[in-house]
């Protein structure tokens, strides 16, 4: 059974005012959100209202202690113009293992697919059409606690929101690999998709800028050898003709993005390997003249490649995009996946 929502759509819509040949990546909100309360142990008041500010209690337990999640999704248009979603039941999975391990509540997974597809359709209008933009969707969770306490709160706000982007990137990365901070360590929160590992990861990432790279290159806890993540991408290799990646061993995100293109690339007939990676392989790698590709995956990047890696007084400058083969492949293929050019054989499309 459908769950019941309200819908309370807006008297005065922006959509006029934007400029869709020029939309900064996370600052332009659409008409309308969906919002749920979570109370006395069950999800209430669900509605689609107007996009607007919330009011914040001082004390608010998500402020002090940093119960909050989030999910990065989008929606996009085929070439025909239907909106659709691109394996979204994955991020509901996801929210849930972030919010178990956040000691929160988890969402119905039809909840969380029943909202987005309405709040979606609701302000389809607002998906871009040009093929290299979306809609970009943020569902998230925060504890609406009033009160101080190290403790998990009782009540939670579930929201999501949406903002037309841009490309995420313009052009190809640089790297700096990072070798005092850290981004995750193995029995820590590195795989939830919470607040506090973006809020940990700023003071390097401003730090690698104003040497002139875009983003770190997160290495493991322990030693700094293995590497984990690139800024908010995971990252892949491609090495003597192999796609290799960082397995997934908790310190990671398990991006969907990331799982798409390693199925992707198998079932090319590509060699794919999931295993500790260390700076080291890298380095030789490169020296080797092996070192053939490196590229970001995630959501909003979709596919990043990388122009340079730097690693001490060692600058691993990489092949310019067009000779990135298996980069512009991964690329094409999500992306004609989620504008229709691309048959889609394994049902990852969600059309509305």
């Amino acid at each position: 059974m459908d769950y019941k929502f309200s819908v309370t759509k807006t008297s005065n819509s922006k959509l006029s005012e934007v400029d869709f040949d020029n939309l900064p990546f996370g600052r332009v909100f659409s008409d309308h959100m969906f919002v749920a309360d979570y109370i006395d142990g069950s999800w209430t008041d669900l509605r689609i209202e107007p996009f607007q500010h919330f009011s914040i209690h001082p004390a608010n337990l998500a402020l002090h202690y940093g119960q909050s999640i989030f999910e990065g999704m989008k929606a996009a248009r085929t070439a025909d113009g239907h909106p659709m979603l691109f394996r979204p039941e994955q991020n509901a999975r996801r929210f849930n293992t972030s919010a178990e391990r956040m000691c929160m509540p988890t969402v119905p997974e039809k909840l969380f697919l029943q909202a987005l597809e309405e709040l979606v359709i609701l302000d389809k209008d607002w998906i871009p059409k040009d093929p290299q933009s979306a809609l970009y969707l943020r569902p998230y969770m925060f504890a609406s606690g009033e009160y101080i306490g190290v403790q998990s709160s009782d009540t939670y706000k579930f929201v999501i929101f949406c903002c037309p982007v841009g490309p995420y990137y313009n052009k190809p990365v640089k790297l700096l690999v990072e070798e005092t901070y850290i981004r995750a360590a193995v029995g820590g929160t590195g795989e939830a998709k919470c607040a506090a590992n973006y809020a940990a990861s700023l003071y390097p990432a401003q730090l690698a800028k104003e040497k002139g790279y875009d983003q770190v290159m997160w290495m493991d806890a322990r030693e700094f050898r293995y590497i984990q993540e690139a800024g908010t991408m995971n990252f892949m290799f491609v090495i003597d003709g192999v796609l290799v990646t960082p397995a997934a061993d908790g310190c990671i995100l398990k991006g969907i993005t990331r799982d798409s293109i390693l199925t992707i690339m198998r079932e090319k007939g590509y060699k794919v390997e999931e295993r500790p990676v260390t700076i080291d392989e890298i380095v030789s790698a490169y020296h080797d003249g092996k070192l053939e590709e490196a590229f970001g995956a995630g959501t909003a990047a979709v596919v990043a490649p990388v122009s340079e890696i730097r690693f001490r007084e060692l600058s691993m400058l990489l092949p310019p995009v067009e000779g990135m083969k298996i980069a512009q492949l991964a690329k094409r293929e999500i992306n004609g996946l989620r504008n229709g050019t691309i048959e889609d054989t394994r049902g990852w499309i969600k059309m509305l």
